[in-house]
C-alpha cells in the first residue's frame, strides 16, 4: 500500500493485514487518511443525534461495535470488528470481549449506584475502553465519542470539550492528553476529567 503511516506518541501501529483493509485506494498520505476519517466521524455524529439512544442500548457490545463501524466504515473494512492481533498497548486480543463485558457491567453499576460523579463515570468508561483497545485503530476517538454519548444521552449534559481538539496533531494538547491518560493508568483519573472538561 502507498501510505507511509506516521504514528504519534500513543497511537497504535496497524499490522500489514489491517493496512490492506483500507477501502479508498486513492489515499496516499496520512493527511488524506485523517481527512477521510474525519468526514466519516462527522457522519457518525449525525447518526448518534438521529438515533434514540437509551442507557441500555449505549452500554452494549453491539452499540460499541456499531459506533466504531459508523465512525470508520467508509474508510476501513475492519471497522466495527474487534482486533485479532496484539498491539503495543491494550490487553491480549483474545480478552477484548470479556474485558468489555466487565466494563459494561461496571458502568451500569456506577450509574445505578451513583458511585462517582456523572463526569467521572463517563471519563472512567472512556479510560477503560481505550485501555482495552477493542479495535485495530481509532480507539482514542471512539472512546472520546463514547464518553460524549454517555454524558449527553445517559446524564443529559453537554458533551466534553476535549480542549477543542481531535488530538490528531502531535502538539501540546495531545501531549497533555497522553499525560492525563498515563495518570489515569496509574489510578489518578482527575487530570483526564479536567482535560475533558476544559
Amino acid at each position: 500500500m502507498g501510505i507511509n503511516f506516521n504514528y504519534n506518541e500513543g497511537q497504535t501501529p496497524l499490522d500489514e493485514n489491517e493496512k490492506e483493509g483500507l477501502k479508498i485506494k486513492s489515499i496516499t498520505t496520512q493527511q488524506e487518511l485523517d481527512e477521510f476519517e474525519q468526514l466519516n466521524i462527522e457522519k457518525a455524529l449525525e447518526w448518534t443525534i438521529s438515533s434514540n439512544l437509551k442507557t441500555e442500548k449505549i452500554l452494549s457490545e453491539k452499540f460499541i461495535k456499531d459506533l466504531h463501524k459508523k465512525m470508520y466504515g467508509d474508510v476501513w473494512m475492519w471497522a466495527g470488528e474487534f482486533r485479532k492481533t496484539n498491539k503495543n498497548i491494550g490487553i491480549k486480543w483474545t480478552q477484548v470481549a470479556v474485558e468489555l463485558k466487565y466494563l459494561i457491567d461496571d458502568a451500569k453499576y456506577w450509574i445505578e449506584n451513583q458511585t462517582y460523579s456523572q463526569d467521572e463515570i463517563a471519563i472512567r468508561f472512556k479510560h477503560r475502553i481505550v485501555a482495552i483497545h477493542c479495535f485495530p485503530n481509532g480507539n482514542g476517538r471512539h472512546s472520546r465519542m463514547m464518553a460524549d454519548i454517555i454524558i449527553e444521552f445517559v446524564f443529559g449534559k453537554e458533551v466534553f470539550s476535549w480542549q477543542k481538539s481531535n488530538m490528531i496533531k502531535a502538539d501540546e494538547t495531545r501531549k497533555s492528553y497522553i499525560s492525563a491518560l498515563k495518570e489515569a493508568d496509574n489510578g489518578n483519573i482527575k487530570p483526564l476529567i479536567k482535560f475533558a472538561i476544559n
